[in-house]
C-alpha cells in the first residue's frame, strides 16, 4: 500500500530490495544491520494557472521509479511531478543524491540504475493477471452510428447469427447483437462479433449484461483491447438504452418520483441514492486489483471483528519485530500490515475545506487519493492456489474458508482469532429399518442455509411474471418488471433442520445397505455466526445459475432450538463395525459406484470438463467437491484427463467405499480405503499414512495437509515421522479437550446482525461483491475504494451474513 508519493517516501534496502516506509526503516536497520537504502520520493507541484496549455502533467525526472503505480487522482493539468532519488546510509542518515557518478563506485551506480528501471515484481509474478488502466478509444469521440432504427431491449438478447444467449456484444455502430469467442470462465461463443468487424470495420462493441449506471465493458476490435468510451451514455442512448436513468434522480427529483429499483446491481450498490463518503479509522477502502472484490469484501468484514483487530493490529509491533527477514512471505506480517492500513485512518482522510471550496468554484470533483492497494497481500495469500492466484472472480465463501485455514496454520501467541467462528456440529444418522442411531461430531465455520423456493410467499406473482417474460422473449419486446421470489427466513431455517436422506447408506446393525437419514444440530454455538445463503445451483440442463431471491434476514436471530442433545433415552446406537470390502466374483469385471452429481455440478461450474469432474468425484469416493477439486489439480495435465470415465476392474485401484472412512484401524493405522484413494492420486504410501494420522483420519484435511507440505514428498522417513508427531498433536487438540476445550467458545444461541456480503451477477465466477457493515450504530457500504454511509442496506439480498452473539 506504500508508494513513493506517500508521506516520507519509500526506502528500498539495497541488499534485499524490500521496500519500507519511514516509520519502519529504523526497525529494519536495527534488525538486519543493513545500512544502505535507496530513498524514493515523488513531489507533486501545483502549476501556475494556464501554464500547462492543455498538455498532460509533466514529469521532471523522466525515469519511472520501480514501475510503481502513479496517483491517477492527481493526473490533471493542474499538477506536475518531480521524482527524487538518493542513497541513505544508516545510522547517520547520510544522503547522496542520484545520479552521482563522481562519488559512487561504478557497481553501486549500476545497481541503483537497475533498481530504478526494474519492473514491479507483481508484473513479473502475475503477467497474466496484471491489468493496465484502460485507455480511451481513439474511435470513441468521432464514432459513426447508423440511423437504422434499431432499439435494444433490456434483456432477452440472442446472437443474430446463431442461437447463443450468453457472451453477447452490441456493436455501437449498427446495433448488431453478436456472440464473442469462448472464454475460460465457461462463457462461450462462435466469434460472430469479430467476423462482423472484419466484414464492416465497425470498431467498438459493448458487452451486454455489463451496463450499469457506472459504465460498461467496451472492446475495440481495431485496437485489440478493452477500452474506455467516454461517450458511452450517448452511444447507448442511440439504441434506446438509458444507462444514466438512475443518476438523473440525484439531481433533485423527489423520493416519491424515484422509480423502484429492481436490478440487484442497483439495489445492492444503492444506485440512485446520494451516499455520504465516510473517512477515518475503519472506513478505508480497498482498490480492486481486477476481480479482487471478493477479497476486499471478506477482509473488510474480518477486520471489523475485535479479535482479529487485537491479534494483528494490536500485536503489530511484536509481529513486525519478530517477522522473518523477508516479511513479504510471512502471513502474520501481511495480515498486520493490511489490518493497520484499514484501521489506522492514515489512508482515509477527508478533503480539506479549501479543496472542497475550490472544487465547488470550479464545478469539478477531484477524487481523494484514499484507500489501500492489497497487491502484496493478495500475492502472498493466493500463492500456490490455482484459483485465488488467478485474476478471475472467485467465491467469497471459499476465500473466507481459505483465509481461516491460513489463520489456523499461523497462530499469533496463544490466541487464535479464527476460534470466534469455530463450532461443533452434531450429526445424527439413523437407520430407518433398525431405528438405531450413530452420533458424530465435526468442526465447521459456516452455517449453510438452503433456499426454500417452495416456500415463496409470492408464487402467483412469480407465475404471472414468468408467463409475461416468455411472451416478451418470443415477441422480442422489453421484458416485464422483475419479480423476485420472497423467501421467509424461517423456511430456510426449517429446511436446514430437517432430516436428509443418506445416499448409499450401509447399516452396521443390518450388515447391509439400507435407507438412512441424517440431521445436523449445533453441539456448540460460535461467538460469531457466519451464515451462507446457498443461492448458487444448477438447472436441469446442467447450466449453473443463481437464485435471484429475497430472504427476510432478521436483525436478531435465535437458534437456541437447534442445540444438540446427544444420545437420548430409549435410543440404541449402531454397532461400530466397518462395512466389508466387496470383491466382485469376476475380478476382471466392472463394478459401479454412485457418483455424487451435486459435486460434479459444482466442479463443472468452475469450468472443468464434465467427464473430468465425474472422474474426480468417482476417484475420491464421493467425499465432496473440494476433495475432488484437489484430484483435478493433480491430474489435469494427464492426456486422458477429459476422457469419459471408464470404471476400472477391481484390483486396478483400491476400493473407495466412503462409508468405511470413519473407522479407525488397529494400532491407530488409517483405514486402507482412505490410504488407497490418496495413493491413487499419485502420492507415496508413507506420505498418505502420515497425512491421515496428522488430521485424525479426515481425508479432506489430509489432502489439504499434503498440498500444504509439498517438500515432504522428497523427505526421508525420519523427517516425515517428526512432522507426523507435530501435526498429530495439533490435530488431536479438539478430540482431547472436547466441546469444553479452549478451541470452542460456546455460549448462547442468540445473535445480532452486524454485516453482510452481497453478490451481483449470475455466477460465483463473475459479477461483483460489496460489503455492508454496521459501525457506530449505522450501516456503511464498502464497495472497493468507495466507503459511504448506507441509506438503504439491502439486507434481503445478501450472500454471506455475519452475526455476533448477544451477551446473556
Amino acid at each position: 500500500m506504500l508508494e513513493r508519493d506517500s508521506e516520507g517516501g519509500l526506502y528500498v534496502c539495497m541488499n534485499t530490495f524490500l521496500g519500507f516506509g519511514r516509520e519502519h526503516i529504523e526497525r529494519h536497520y536495527r534488525k538486519t544491520g543493513q545500512c544502505v537504502y535507496l530513498h524514493l520520493k515523488q513531489h507533486v507541484i501545483e502549476k501556475v494557472p494556464g501554464a500547462s496549455g492543455g498538455a498532460l502533467p509533466q514529469r521532471r525526472n523522466a525515469k519511472l521509479f520501480l514501475d510503481l503505480e502513479t496517483n491517477s487522482d492527481l493526473n490533471s493539468d493542474d499538477f506536475e511531478y518531480e521524482d527524487e532519488a538518493k542513497l541513505v546510509i544508516f545510522p547517520d542518515h547520510y544522503e547522496i543524491s542520484l545520479p552521482n557518478i563522481e562519488e559512487l563506485p561504478a557497481l553501486v551506480t549500476i545497481a541503483c540504475d537497475a533498481l530504478l528501471s526494474a519492473k514491479s515484481p507483481y508484473r513479473k509474478q502475475e503477467p497474466d493477471s496484471w491489468e493496465e488502466e484502460l485507455q480511451a478509444s481513439k474511435h470513441a469521440k468521432a464514432l459513426v452510428q447508423l440511423d437504422n432504427g434499431v432499439r435494444i431491449p433490456p434483456s432477452g438478447w440472442k446472437c443474430s447469427k446463431c442461437d447463443l444467449r450468453e457472451n453477447l456484444w452490441l456493436n455501437l455502430t449498427d446495433g448488431s447483437v453478436l456472440c464473442g469467442k469462448w472464454f475460460f470462465d465457461g462463457s462461450g461463443g462462435n466469434g460472430h462479433a469479430m467476423e462482423h468487424y472484419k466484414e464492416t470495420g465497425y470498431p467498438l462493441a459493448v458487452k451486454l449484461g455489463t451496463i450499469t449506471p457506472d459504465g460498461a465493458d467496451v472492446y475495440s476490435f481495431d485496437e485489440e483491447e478493452p477500452v474506455l468510451d467516454p461517450h458511452i451514455a450517448k452511444h447507448l442512448a442511440h439504441f434506446g438504452i438509458d444507462m444514466l436513468q438512475m443518476q438523473v434522480t440525484e439531481n433533485g427529483l423527489r423520493d416519491n418520483d424515484i422509480k423502484p429499483r429492481v436490478s440487484e446491481w442497483e439495489v445492492i450498490q444503492e444506485a440512485g441514492v446520494k451516499l455520504k463518503p465516510m473517512y477515518g479509522p475503519g472506513y478505508t477502502g480497498m482498490k480492486n486489483l481486477g476481480n479482487s472484490c471478493y477479497l476486499n469484501a471478506v477482509m473488510q468484514a474480518i477486520f471489523s471483528i475485535p479479535e482479529f483487530q487485537r491479534t494483528y493490529v494490536g500485536n503489530l509491533p511484536r509481529i513486525f519485530d519478530y517477522s522473518p527477514l523477508d516479511p513479504t512471505q510471512d502471513f502474520n506480517t501481511q495480515m498486520a500490515k493490511l489490518g493497520h492500513g484499514l484501521l489506522s485512518g492514515q489512508y482515509s482522510k477527508p478533503p480539506m475545506k479549501s479543496e472542497l471550496i475550490e472544487q465547488v468554484m470550479k464545478e469539478e470533483h477531484k477524487p481523494q487519493h484514499n484507500g489501500i492497494s492489497p497487491r502484496m497481500f493478495k500475492a502472498f495469500i493466493s500463492k500456490g492456489h490455482p484459483e485465488f492466484s488467478s485474476n478471475r472472480q472467485q467465491d467469497a465463501q471459499e476465500f473466507f474458508l481459505h483465509l481461516i485455514n491460513l489463520v489456523e496454520r499461523n497462530p499469533v501467541g496463544s490466541e487464535n482469532p479464527s476460534d470466534v467462528f469455530r463450532f461443533l456440529v452434531e450429526e445424527r444418522t439413523q437407520c430407518c429399518q433398525s431405528r438405531k442411531v450413530r452420533y458424530t461430531e465435526r468442526v465447521d465455520y459456516i452455517m449453510q442455509l438452503p433456499v426454500a423456493m417452495e416456500a415463496a410467499t409470492n408464487k402467483d406473482e412469480l407465475i404471472a411474471y414468468e408467463l409475461k417474460r416468455r411472451e416478451a422473449e418470443a415477441t422480442r419486446r422489453p421484458p416485464p418488471e422483475l419479480v423476485r421470489a420472497k423467501i421467509p427466513f424461517s423456511a430456510c431455517l426449517q429446511a436446514f433442520s430437517e432430516p436428509n436422506n443418506v445416499e448409499d447408506f450401509w447399516s452396521s446393525a443390518l450388515q447391509a445397505k439400507s435407507a438412512g437419514v441424517k440431521t445436523s444440530r449445533f453441539a456448540s454455538f460460535p461467538e460469531y455466526l457466519v451464515v451462507q445463503i446457498k443461492k448458487f445451483t444448477f438447472g436441469l440442463d446442467w447450466i449453473p445459475k443463481k437464485l435471484d431471491v429475497s430472504v427476510d434476514m432478521p436483525d436478531f436471530l435465535d437458534i437456541s432450538h437447534l442445540r444438540a442433545r446427544g444420545l437420548q433415552p430409549g435410543e440404541e446406537e449402531l454397532p461400530d463395525i466397518a462395512p466389508p470390502i466387496v470383491i466382485p466374483d469376476d475380478s476382471k469385471g466392472i463394478y459401479s459406484l454412485d457418483i455424487d452429481e451435486s459435486s460434479v455440478m459444482q466442479l463443472a461450474e468452475m469450468g472443468f470438463p464434465l467427464e473430468a469432474c465425474r472422474k474426480a468425484v468417482y476417484y475420491t469416493g464421493n467425499l465432496g467437491a473440494e476433495v475432488a477439486f484437489n484430484w483435478i489439480i493433480a491430474h489435469m495435465e494427464e492426456p486422458d484427463f477429459a476422457e469419459p470415465l471408464a470404471i476400472p476392474a477391481f484390483g486396478e485401484v483400491a476400493s473407495s467405499g466412503a462409508a468405511a472412512f470413519g473407522a479407525v484401524g488397529l494400532d491407530n493405522q488409517p483405514p486402507e480405503e482412505m490410504v488407497a484413494i490418496i495413493i491413487s492420486m499419485g502420492f507415496q504410501r508413507n506420505l498418505a499414512i502420515r497425512a491421515l494420522k496428522a488430521t485424525n483420519n479426515n481425508l479432506e484435511r489430509a489432502l489439504e495437509w499434503i498440498f500444504s507440505h509439498p517438500d515432504l514428498e522428497e523427505e526421508s522417513e525420519p523427517a516425515l515421522d517428526m512432522m507426523d508427531m507435530e501435526n498429530n498433536a495439533n490435530a488431536n487438540i479438539l478430540a482431547e479437550t472436547g466441546s469444553e476445550g479452549p478451541r470452542i467458545k460456546d455460549g448462547s444461541g442468540k445473535y445480532e446482525l452486524f454485516g453482510f456480503i452481497s453478490h451481483m451477477g449470475t455466477s460465483t465466477m463473475s459479477g461483483h461483491y460489496v460489503c455492508h457493515l454496521k459501525k457506530e450504530g449505522r450501516w456503511v457500504i464498502y464497495n472497493d475504494l468507495r466507503v459511504c454511509a448506507s441509506e438503504r442496506p439491502p439486507k434481503d439480498l445478501g450472500y454471506i451474513y455475519f452475526y455476533h452473539r448477544i451477551p446473556s
